[in-house]
């Protein structure tokens, strides 16, 4: 019996040849995966949570847009990306209802810092949300096909289950092996369809229960830029060792560690000195950066009703009038209440001086 082998060639795919769109697979509602080939055979080469950038012919005239390669290297006759559409979107938006397979696109790249292969370490803990998931995808299809599948705790978050992208190719390799530990979390279930994973915005107690040894494990994020400054709040909250942390961004992915931002969070610090004026009982107290305000009021005599003491009922919400606050909570109070200036004594720090409605 014939068979038909389309032999690749002897060199590396380079960017100064088009690549060709061989397959375009929906992932869920806005999101497709979209295989490209190079024409000549050439081979793909790059590291697993590398970019591409590619030359789109939107109406009005071309644009560059950077996409993660959501494909593995060790998979090199074909390159991946896999786009979901975006409020406003232009060449995302145009990809998904224009190109098709046999259309042929100028690409540049593969570029970009943010693999695992530079940060050799035996556990993993790898953070997502929504197209954030891209790649996380290349690196565990890596490793998986490395045949030494490390030790991988993979946390996404989505808005319901049906927009969890590639969640059935994961499923597929965590049934395989035991070094793979998926961990879902969804804002709605989908109707009529159960959910048993975890709901709910992602927090301290939710990443305490789906890797209780996160303090052990390399980090590795992606996803909206307030998705990401949430992981951060939260890991440094947990005294998180933060030089283990790394991360990839939704609008400018980095090519080069000259081009790696520097992440300006606040950090409350011990030795830092701060002052807490509670207003209706005329007290001023000076205390640390690192003492909370619930904390802090107790010290002095002052009842703030508690329960939970770790931002999930919202029992202490109480209203500041002046100052800044590093607050990292579980869900115990809203955005719109935030906005309005309360906040949790037990898990909010003075930053310098505040002052509160007590």
């Amino acid at each position: 019996m014939a068979v038909l082998v389309k032999a690749f060639g002897d060199k590396p795919w380079k960017d100064d040849e088009l690549l060709e769109c061989a397959m375009v697979v929906p992932e869920t509602s806005d999101t497709a995966t979209f295989t490209f080939r190079a024409p000549s055979g050439a081979w793909f080469d790059y590291q697993p949570g590398q970019f591409i950038t590619l030359d789109l012919p939107v109406p009005g005239g071309n644009v560059q847009r950077t996409y993660t390669i959501s494909s593995s290297p060790s998979r090199p006759l074909s390159i991946s990306v896999t786009v979901k559409a975006q409020m406003g979107s232009i060449g995302t938006r145009w990809m998904l209802d224009h190109l098709r397979p046999g259309m042929r696109l100028k690409a540049f790249g593969p570029a970009g810092i943010f693999s695992f292969l530079r940060h050799e370490a035996p556990k993993y803990l790898m953070i997502s949300a929504g197209s954030g998931i891209t790649p996380m995808m290349s690196m565990t299809t890596w490793a998986w096909d490395s045949g030494e599948m490390p030790d991988i705790v993979f946390v996404h978050a989505a808005r319901a289950p049906s927009e969890i992208i590639f969640r059935q190719r994961l499923e597929g390799m965590a049934d395989r092996v035991p070094g793979l530990q998926l961990r879902f979390t969804v804002e709605e279930s989908d109707p009529f369809r159960t959910w048993h994973g975890y709901r709910g915005r992602l927090n301290q107690i939710m990443l305490g229960l789906m890797a209780p040894d996160y303090l052990e494990r390399e980090v590795f994020c992606c996803g909206p830029e307030p998705f990401m400054q949430a992981v951060r709040d939260m890991l440094i909250a947990l005294g998180y060792d933060m030089d283990r942390y790394h991360q990839e961004s939704f609008g400018a992915p980095i090519r080069n560690e000259a081009d790696a931002p520097v992440l300006d969070d606040v950090v409350p610090d011990e030795d830092s000195a701060a002052q807490i004026t509670f207003a209706a009982s005329g007290i001023t107290a000076k205390c640390a950066e690192t003492d909370t305000v619930l904390a802090v009021a107790k010290a002095n005599g002052l009842n703030i009703p508690s329960g939970c003491t770790f931002g999930l009922c919202g029992t202490c919400r109480i209203k500041k009038t002046s100052g800044e606050v590093h607050m990292v909570h579980n869900g115990g109070i809203t955005d719109e209440d935030i906005e309005e200036g309360y906040i949790l004594a037990c898990c909010s720090h003075p930053i310098g001086a505040i002052a509160v409605e007590v």
